[in-house]
């Protein structure tokens, strides 16, 4: 795991070499235990090195080929690497990296070894040889890596704000992005909130050479077909490459940990981590929150217990979050919604103290159907069939019962589905799934994001939404930075190369079979826990966001929003916010996820929008 960035000129010498130090500084955090640079006229790049695999600084990157015309970084793991180094036994390695092994595929094959790659990254190749430089990211977006154009250079970094160090790079908003993060919570790639910054897509490479751009698609998630399979040989193949998924990647030469809930996915991974290294070197970190109906802790330490794990709880309270809070709105130059980065960022911190690579259940739900908003669709229909005085009665009746603060709660989920329910199926998802604003809080104006839609059909297109969107650019994003900060290395199984081939072919009936979601992930874990975990109702990590706007960050909570301030703005209306605060300060509505994203919003622009 790493923080990589550089500056290449197309035809020149670079304009600014020494910034190449200050690129570094910013992103150290992703790599305290090595630095390295290459440097020539017309190309630089440097490496900031979690050391994961090979703890020895000869792995410390970047690598180059014979002959020193080829450079390699990569930040991120390449799970494949031994089939990799044994197909090219002659090459001189310098290390036993998984990274090193890229090379001489490279080498062979051209930009066509990046689709061989199983794993995670965000990797650059500067080819001297043909003057090309070559960004390139994993299928499902795990690690980042973004881009600018200043003249005739191409600046690239792991993380925005290292970026944002270069002075031909200007922090011009992108009013359509920013759009776009008051609909959903989050800046859908390629856009990010600066107009001269973007991201590479998940599963694409792209070139640069001679001023040309050219980005090639290698991995789309869309381009599975459904595969019919009966019910006991699905269970069995998700067996199989879970077990699979789970073994690549608890391979390290650093102690694991994994963060739990006591929920389904996370205590898979916790089990399956002890059974393939061991219960002494497994770590589990689960949040323990202050407020009892957020508080998942006892269940996640009755099944540490049970699997004789190394558990630690980690204390979340106002005052934790607060701490939080702090760190990651200076630390993230992106504005991003979800409030569990905070308790992701505590536990990560925790975790480092005892070990520096974290198994994380993100894509579970995406890939095998485990929101509550899927059976929401499966519903709808019904909904929408009834005579429209009745759907009225239910509306009204369901809007009387009096709002609460506490962690997803009925109330919550009625009011949301009758809200959105008459919709199309794409309208109602982004409204659930979003922030809860309406358009008119923005003055610029922003019309529905341009998201990667597809198929008529509710549930698969749903699942295959939050696949190329939330979970790319929300989840992966949070998990990603949250953990960085701390230096600590996150990897997601379920996101496996194979594990998601074969959930993206599965059929919706067996991912989702009448009001059980994750139902083939459920009987495939019945060889691994218990009933009563796997059947547990699905919480989720969260945050009271509702209570602590009315609470302990009562006073910052008006200092951002206040009129004034947002007037002088000119990016929201006033008054339009000023009432969705009143609403909630007198519990006439729960409006937390509407007022959180301008939070972070206001937040974002007080520590990022200005020049530091």
């Amino acid at each position: 795991m790493c923080g990589i960035y550089g500056m290449v000129a197309d035809g020149a010498a670079l304009r600014h070499p020494e910034v190449l130090g200050f690129m570094g500084e910013a992103l150290r955090h992703r790599g305290p235990d090595g630095h390295a640079e290459f440097a020539r006229a017309e190309a630089a790049i440097g490496t900031e090195r979690l050391r994961i695999i090979d703890l020895h600084e000869r792995a410390d990157q970047p690598f180059a080929a014979p002959g020193s015309q080829v450079w390699l970084e990569c930040n991120g793991e390449i799970y494949n690497a031994a089939e990799i180094r044994a197909r090219y036994p002659d090459y001189p390695y310098r290390s036993k990296s998984d990274v090193e092994t890229i090379l001489p595929l490279y080498l062979e094959r051209g930009v066509a070894a990046i689709p061989e790659l199983d794993g995670m990254f965000g990797l650059a190749i500067w080819d001297a040889r043909i003057q090309t430089l070559i960004l390139a990211r994993d299928r499902a977006g795990e690690k980042p890596l973004f881009y600018a154009k200043a003249g005739t250079e191409v600046i690239f970094a792991s993380e925005l704000q290292c970026l944002l160090r270069h002075p031909g790079i200007s922090r011009e908003l992108d009013p359509i992005a920013i759009g776009e993060y008051l609909r959903l919570g989050y800046v859908p790639e390629p856009r990010t909130p600066f107009r001269d910054v973007r991201r590479i897509e998940a599963g694409t490479f792209v070139r640069f050479h001679e001023g040309d751009v050219d980005t090639v698609r290698y991995w789309d998630p869309a381009s599975f077909r459904i595969e019919r399979i009966s019910a006991r040989a699905a269970i069995d193949e998700t067996q199989r490459l879970v077990e699979r998924a789970v073994e690549k990647q608890v391979m390290s030469d650093v102690p694991v940990g994994v963060f739990t809930s006591g929920g389904l996915d996370s205590s898979i991974l916790a089990t399956l981590a002890a059974k393939f290294i061991g219960v002494d070197r497994v770590h589990t970190y689960s949040a323990a929150f202050a407020e009892q109906s957020f508080d998942e802790s006892p269940v996640a330490e009755t099944l540490a217990k049970r699997i004789r794990t190394r558990y630690v709880p980690v204390r979340t309270d106002a005052e934790t979050l607060t701490e939080a809070l702090q760190v990651v709105v200076r630390g993230v130059a992106e504005p991003l919604s979800d409030p569990a980065i905070l308790p992701t960022f505590l536990l990560a911190r925790t975790a480092r103290q005892h070990v520096k690579v974290i198994l994380s259940g993100e894509g579970a739900d995406e890939l095998f159907g485990g929101y509550p908003t899927y059976l929401g669709h499966k519903i709808a229909p019904v909904y929408d069939a009834m005579p429209s005085f009745v759907r009225a009665i239910l509306r009204r009746a369901v809007q009387r019962v009096p709002s609460s603060t506490k962690k997803v709660t009925v109330e919550f989920l009625l009011k949301r589905f009758v809200s959105d329910a008459e919709k199309p199926w794409i309208e109602r998802h982004l409204a659930w799934f979003g922030t809860g604003l309406a358009p008119s809080v923005y003055k610029l104006g922003s019309e529905l994001p341009d998201l990667p839609l597809s198929g008529g059909d509710a549930l698969a297109g749903a699942m295959l939404l939050d696949y190329r969107s939330y979970l790319r650019d929300n989840l992966l994003v949070k998990v990603d930075r949250a953990t960085m900060l701390s230096s600590v290395e996150a990897r997601a199984p379920f996101l496996d190369r194979d594990v998601t081939r074969f959930a993206l072919s599965l059929p919706t009936d067996l991912r989702i079979r009448r009001f059980e979601t994750k139902w083939v992930l459920k009987k495939a874990a019945e060889r691994w826990l218990p009933k009563d975990v796997i059947y547990r109702r699905k919480r989720g990590l969260s945050v009271p966001i509702a209570s602590w706007i009315n609470g302990g960050l009562r006073h910052e909570v008006d200092r951002l929003l206040a009129p004034a301030r947002l007037r002088d703005q000119g990016l929201l209306d006033e008054q339009h916010v000023a009432g969705l605060l009143s609403a909630h300060r007198s519990g006439r509505a729960n409006n937390a996820k509407p007022l959180w994203a301008l939070i972070v919003l206001q937040y974002w622009i007080e520590n990022w929008a200005k020049a530091n």
